[in-house]
């Protein structure tokens, strides 16, 4: 009975979405080419306003090698990219990874994709609304921050924000009440936002350039000893000190690792290029040069701005709150300034608008398949907005604005992002090493039937003989196609490969603290567990690949996909410990709601 109970249990966690046939008249046509794709990507990638966090990296945790860490994020999210594109290959339908998950790898394993989803799209938009607070309020001269902390300075925690930025809840909840409203996101409207954000990234860069001193990259202790004891770390980053060491990485590569965490944000949004692999008309093409010059461009902008930035002022001057600006008046070109914030502030507002419009979608979706509550697909009659939704997506992230401090809000982003990037490049992994897709579970190969006779008569071969063909099987397996056998070896090695990863991380942050001095004790441990990895991506790479012909192909199998893993679980281990808590009791909220709800509303259940 427990045996039968916790078999019916597993099948549940994995069943998966069976994709229904869509008629010729509903499937997309192929259309965009790879210019349209670019120009979606960088559309939904390029942030207004992105010079605030700027310059709250390049003050307390880079310096201005925060280009370098803008740059290490961008080669990073090219490879997670890549992985998505595969992933999405797979699911011949638009959709997010959410979908693929649950058609590809089971409920379970799509509800956590889902559920951390969600996250980036609520913290994003209280990100855009925060910002939209900061740029209005230095156009008003600080009057607002000003007088909110004077009525609101009430005893928070030390890891919430320093007032309540009742401001930017207003700014959310207007937006959701034009939502349900049923007032459209209009084409025209977005166009122009991306203009707008274009002109005055572009203006940033040439006046950065024209009124910017090299001198600022070189600046030693003498420099700006007397500014330490006005230094204040206010948004609790965490930096190495409150100015460094100088120099052009005044941090050191730590700050330079640390700030490649918190900058991730801002190549979030390459599913975008992926979700319309249908429509392209030749996505083996297309899908991975757009993603490649979708991120390319937004790194010259977001690099170019920091430079700007950096070299208008020297970064232990820069004003986190409102960076930009202050350092064009610094320099001396007031009309600039305005120009600035007023250009910023638009783009951001019709941002804002476009971010509180998508936001519903996912929760919809997920509570139209039953895993989360179902009074949340209620539709209004009138303006046919998913009203419920809605309101608790702005509800949650008015919250997080209201409270929340911005980089706080920017690194729970980043490692919802990045873990939702590792399980996607986890499936593409183990996807390409399994039998057919669809593949009936009781469905056995020939190689089973032998393995599962071995264990029927145990007594016919001597354990070293067993053991032997064990060792055999997996550095030379008898099939040239996956089978069951070979998915299920893949699929353990590479959840192996995942538990020695998350250790050398951690290992390799408190090697870092110490300047990776190799007197270490870290280094022998460092060492072998690279090794383990290594050994055990040989076992994977020895296994049968399925020849199945899609779109596109991660190159470099296995290789690619365990880098991006690697690469992403480092990143997380940088950020700070209070977002590691804010990000934990979401996901035990996500999980009481699914093994509380959802596991048994969903409609496969039903």
């Amino acid at each position: 009975m427990l045996r039968q109970f916790f078999q019916q249990f597993h099948e549940k966690l994995i069943r998966k979405w069976p994709l229904k046939p869509i008629d010729e008249s509903e499937r997309p046509v192929a259309h965009l080419k790879t210019l349209n794709l670019v120009i979606v990507g960088v559309g939904r990638m390029l942030i207004a306003g992105m010079y605030i966090l700027a310059g709250a990296v390049a003050k307390y945790i880079a310096g201005p090698a925060t280009i370098i860490s803008f740059l290490v994020a961008a080669l990073f999210s090219l490879l997670s990219g890549f992985c998505y594109a595969e992933f999405g290959a797979w699911v011949p339908r638009s959709g997010s990874a959410y979908l693929f998950s649950y058609v590809l790898m089971g409920q379970l394993y799509a509800f956590v994709i889902g559920w951390n989803s969600i996250l980036p799209f609520v913290t994003g938009t209280a990100v855009l609304a925060r910002v939209s607070s900061y740029v209005f309020d230095s156009l008003v001269g600080n009057h607002i921050s000003q007088a909110l902390q004077e009525t609101f300075s009430l005893p928070l925690p030390y890891f919430l924000a320093t007032y309540a930025d009742f401001f930017a809840l207003g700014l959310v909840l207007l937006m959701t009440g034009l939502l349900v409203l049923g007032i459209r996101e209009s084409i025209l409207v977005i166009k122009l936002s991306i203009g707008i954000n274009i002109l005055v990234l572009i203006f940033i860069i040439i006046t950065g350039f024209i009124k910017g001193d090299l001198y600022n990259w070189k600046l030693t202790e003498q420099d700006y000893k007397l500014n330490t004891s006005e230094s204040r770390d206010i948004y609790g980053l965490g930096g190495l000190g409150p100015l460094g060491y100088g120099g052009f990485a005044p941090f050191g590569i730590e700050g330079i690792l640390q700030g490649t965490a918190t900058c991730f944000y801002y190549y979030f949004g390459v599913d975008v290029v992926v979700t319309k692999g249908v429509e392209a008309l030749n996505p083996h093409r297309s899908i991975p040069w757009s993603i490649a010059i979708t991120i390319f461009i937004c790194f010259l902008a977001y690099s170019g701005v920091s430079a700007a930035l950096t070299l208008m002022v020297p970064y232990y001057q820069i004003q986190p709150h409102d960076p930009l600006p202050q350092a064009i008046l610094h320099s001396g070109w007031l009309p600039a300034r305005y120009f600035v914030a007023i250009g910023t502030l638009c783009a951001l507002i019709c941002r804002l608008y476009s971010a509180v419009f998508r936001m519903p979608s996912l929760i919809y979706t997920m509570a139209e398949d039953g895993l989360l509550f179902r009074v949340l697909t209620r539709i209004h009659v009138r303006t046919g907005t998913r009203v419920v939704a809605a309101m608790s997506a702005a509800n949650l992230t008015g919250l997080m604005a209201l409270l929340f401090k911005y980089t706080d809000l920017v690194e729970l982003v980043s490692i919802g992002t990045l873990l939702v990037y590792s399980l996607v490049a986890f499936s593409v992994l183990v996807l390409r090493y399994q039998s057919d897709q669809n593949l009936s579970k009781n469905e056995n190969t020939e190689e089973d039937v032998g393995v599962l006779g071995l264990h029927e008569h145990p007594l016919d071969s001597e354990p070293e003989a067993r053991n032997s063909n064990i060792l055999k099987r997996l550095w030379f397996p008898p099939s040239t196609t996956p089978t069951r056998k070979s998915g299920q070896i893949v699929y353990g090695c590479a959840s192996l490969i995942i538990l020695l990863m998350i250790i050398l991380s951690l290992i390799l942050v408190q090697w870092s603290s110490q300047a990776f001095s190799a007197d270490s004790g870290y280094t022998p441990v460092a060492v072998l567990l690279l090794l383990l990895i290594i050994g055990v991506m040989v076992i994977i790479w020895r296994q049968p690949q399925n020849p199945i012909p899609l779109y596109f192909k991660v190159p470099a199998l296995p290789v690619l996909p365990l880098v991006s893993i690697f690469v992403n679980i480092y990143l997380m281990m940088q950020i700070t410990s209070g977002t590691w808590a804010i990000f934990g009791i979401w996901n035990v909220i996500g999980f009481l709601i699914y093994f509380g709800y959802g596991i048994r509303h969903s409609l496969e259940e039903n």
